[in-house]
């Protein structure tokens, strides 16, 4: 009776499952239908560095030689301890429109990046604000006209994509990129259906206006997270936010080298989930916890059942993955993730019990 009853919600569950995502393939249908517009929108990007000399070294020449007209570059010291301000103050030798924000050490501030962000935004030219970090690539020279074509009257916030590099196939790797697939694969997903919960900081637009009429991180200033899921948390509905979507519009980042250093920067991350609204964390938590029970059951009935009775469900949901997940990891030019799809979503749903265990346990380190 037992087992039977148990049976009957690993079928529950699966449906369940299913369901989330064939609502994640809302992406697929999804068009800038803004990408041709000509009307060119003054823009300020603003970069928060924390002891980033090598990177900005690496990548800001990519965003300072953008093919657009009329753009700003704010780029803020977060009081560094290495040479960032130099590399910051050469950079401005050789290009006029770069505004440095160099930030002393604040007591009842310090090493909290919204604070730093603040004062980049207050200073900032121009009122549309195009945001990135200083560890992003710019591939295409088109990404500040592919983002800002999105801006329209309605639409003042506008969401990108942000790639992790794919120099190797090793399980690092692998797991880094596909957790950033899922995750902006919600968020895209969510947005579409008129329900924005989230974005990442690295490639993320709005208006100044946006960030005043909430009164910028003020809500959540002590937060070590939360500069891009926490604002669009406040600020973004179903009328005022975009996605972007076109490939030029992508920023590329150089993944986590260590277990170690992803572990640490995704405990930061989850750790700004409490603070999401009431129905943003009942979706996403009966996912996951959905998810934990498919997997759970099925091993068990697999052994305690009739596995030819269990084995269709599991079919069913491996086969709706790859429909879903193979489908928009197509479109986001993540195409090495396929292959191993039922492999890393079973690694990932462990990966992220455990950073919800230790949340629980203790509290995330600064963001640098």
């Amino acid at each position: 009776m037992v087992i039977s009853l148990l049976f009957y919600i690993f079928v529950a569950l699966t449906l369940v499952q299913i369901c989330y995502y064939i609502c994640f393939t809302s992406i697929l249908f999804h068009t800038n239908s803004n990408s041709k517009k000509t009307n060119i929108i003054p823009v300020s990007v603003i970069i928060c560095a924390k002891n980033e000399e090598k990177n900005l070294e690496k990548n800001l020449a990519s965003v300072c030689n953008q093919n657009y007209p009329e753009f700003q570059i704010v780029l803020i010291n977060d009081a560094s301890s290495d040479e960032t301000l130099e590399v910051m103050e050469r950079f401005k030798t050789q290009y006029s429109n770069i505004k440095i924000v160099n930030v002393e050490p604040n007591e009842r501030f310090w090493g909290n990046k919204k604070y730093a962000l603040t004062l980049g935004i207050k200073v900032a030219k121009y009122d549309h604000l195009l945001f990135t970090d200083a560890d992003c690539e710019i591939p295409s020279k088109n990404w500040i006209i592919e983002m800002t074509s999105n801006f329209t009257e309605e639409k003042t916030i506008v969401i990108g994509y942000g790639k992790y590099k794919s120099e190797n196939k090793s399980l690092l790797s692998l797991l880094v990129k596909f957790e950033t697939l899922i995750t902006e694969i919600q968020c895209f997903s969510y947005a579409k259906l008129g329900n924005p919960y989230m974005a990442v900081g690295r490639n993320l637009a709005y208006k100044r206006s946006e960030f005043f009429k909430v009164n910028g991180f003020i809500k959540h200033i002590q937060i070590n997270s939360g500069d891009d899921d926490l604002f669009i948390q406040q600020a973004a509905d179903k009328d005022n936010t975009a996605i972007c979507l076109t490939e030029d519009s992508f920023t590329i980042s150089d993944a986590p080298t260590t277990f170690n250093n992803w572990y640490h920067q995704k405990r930061r991350h989850v750790s700004t989930a409490k603070f999401y609204k009431l129905k943003h964390k009942f979706l996403l938590g009966f996912f996951y916890i959905t998810k934990v029970l498919f997997y759970l059951l099925g091993f068990i009935l697999l052994f305690a059942f009739d596995w030819k009775m269990i084995l269709p469900s599991i079919f069913a949901y491996i086969l709706v993955l790859y429909i879903s997940i193979g489908l928009a990891a197509k479109k986001l030019k993540e195409q090495e993730l396929i292959w191993y799809l039922p492999f890393l979503d079973f690694c990932l749903m462990c990966f992220q019990f455990i950073i919800f265990i230790k949340n629980k346990l203790s509290k995330p380190a600064l963001w640098k």
